[in-house]
C-alpha cells in the first residue's frame, strides 16, 4: 500500500499497486509539471519507482506570471 497525501488539505489516499511515480500522476489526472512528488523529503522525478510502504506528499505547482 502506498499513502498519497495532498497538500494535506484531504485526508491520505492509499493505492494497493503503484509502481512510478508517472503511475501516481495518471491517476490523480495529473501531468508531469503540474505537481512535485516527495517522499522522505526528496524530489522524485516520474521514472522513480514506488515501494510498498511509500508515504508520498503531492504538492500542487502554480505559476504566476
Amino acid at each position: 500500500m502506498i499513502t498519497v497525501t495532498i497538500d494535506g488539505k484531504k485526508p491520505p489516499l492509499t493505492y494497493p499497486k503503484l509502481k512510478t511515480v508517472l503511475q501516481l500522476l495518471a491517476n490523480l489526472n495529473l501531468r508531469v509539471n503540474d505537481a512535485l512528488i516527495i517522499r522522505e523529503g526528496e524530489l522524485l522525478t516520474p521514472d522513480r519507482h514506488l515501494r510498498p510502504g511509500d508515504h508520498v506528499t503531492v504538492r500542487m505547482v502554480m505559476s504566476r506570471g
